[in-house]
């Protein structure tokens, strides 16, 4: 079964009618029935009872997305809600290493005696705490000099602030939230290749896949830096994609079908 994205979102949104004030269109979107006047949705197409929604000249009827344009949306809100969370979490992270960076005294002091206090335990089902790679990263973390801790969570807020602007821009649909998503997320694939050659994992091998599926849809869906038309061509597609300017088309044609025979009835000479 086809998923019909236009009927889905009016089913939530509701309809969205509009009484151009040229006198062709209005007579394609408007109609009589028994219950009353009914006006063509604009994201449908189907006929809604009641009064337009607005009324005035073709050029000041909203933007209306339909088909692939609501398809396009959804995923784009998709990748806003994985971007914005993802910055979120970030932002925490970075706060922790901050918090860390303040009191890395402290916290290697109740490491030291909570290790001392596991020891006992740890000898008795014969693990090796000295050599445990966890506790090695751990005390690894110790060795950092303060400025290095700091440096690192404010390249994690900045990441992380990209992040959430991405977020933002992309539910809205702007096209400079495309273009920063994809500059923004080529340039750190290289780095999530390198982790995969120190560690392979299956969160590691998800989030790659994700960001170059993110960056190639993005590339082609919008038609960003040129490709295939660039951005003319997106708007031409998107314009094309109207109700109401199929609509005016579709009217101009049958004007001008009902005018040439006018045109060419012999004059009678």
């Amino acid at each position: 079964m086809k998923w019909d994205w236009d009927r889905r979102t009016c089913s939530r949104r509701g309809h969205v009618t509009y009484a151009p004030t040229d006198p062709h269109l209005r007579e394609r979107l408007h109609a009589e029935t028994a219950l009353g006047p009914a006006w063509r949705c604009l994201r449908c197409g189907d006929f809604a009872l009641g009064e337009p929604g607005g009324s005035g000249p073709v050029g000041d009827a909203p933007a209306v997305p339909r088909g692939k344009a609501l398809r396009d949306r959804f995923i784009l809100r998709l990748l806003a809600v994985e971007r914005l969370v993802r910055g979120l979490a970030i932002v925490l992270i970075a706060y922790a290493v901050w918090r860390f960076s303040n009191s890395q005294t402290a916290v290697q002091q109740l490491f030291n005696t909570d290790l001392g206090l596991l020891r006992p335990i740890a000898v008795h089902f014969h693990y090796d705490l000295d050599n445990s790679p966890i506790v090695g990263t751990i005390q690894k973390t110790f060795q950092y000099h303060r400025s290095t801790l700091l440096i690192t969570a404010a390249a994690m807020l900045a990441y992380a602030l990209i992040e959430i602007v991405e977020a933002f821009g992309l539910w809205a649909a702007k096209r400079w939230a495309e273009y920063l998503t994809v500059v923004a997320t080529a340039a750190f694939l290289p780095l999530e290749v390198y982790e995969l050659t120190e560690k392979v994992s299956g969160l590691k091998i998800g989030t790659l896949l994700v960001n170059l599926l993110a960056v190639v849809y993005i590339l082609l869906a919008k038609r960003l830096f040129g490709l295939r038309g660039g951005a003319a061509a997106f708007e031409r597609e998107r314009e094309g994609a109207s109700l109401l300017e199929l609509q005016y088309s579709a009217g101009e044609g049958a004007k001008q079908g009902t005018e040439q025979p006018a045109e060419q009835t012999p004059s009678g000479k």
